[in-house]
């Protein structure tokens, strides 16, 4: 999934991401959800998220959750 993630746009080398599925107890959320964090030098680290399970995540949710 992370290599999704980094090949869903140009970032920089350095570039960290972390990708956790997680239950969202608000109940404006969808239950379960997958979130993104990208952790870039120098950056404040951004969320995405995607609702839907983690094995449910396609390529094109990544490509919008991250904005591309």
């Amino acid at each position: 999934m992370k290599a999704l993630v980094a090949a869903a746009r140009p970032f920089p080398p350095d570039t960290a991401f972390a990708v956790n599925e997680i239950a969202c107890t608000d109940p404006a959320c969808p239950g379960i959800e997958t979130v993104i964090l990208i952790i870039e030098p120098g950056a404040k680290t951004r969320a995405c998220k995607i609702p839907k399970p983690l094995d449910e995540v396609m390529e094109q949710d990544i490509v919008e959750a991250l904005g591309s």
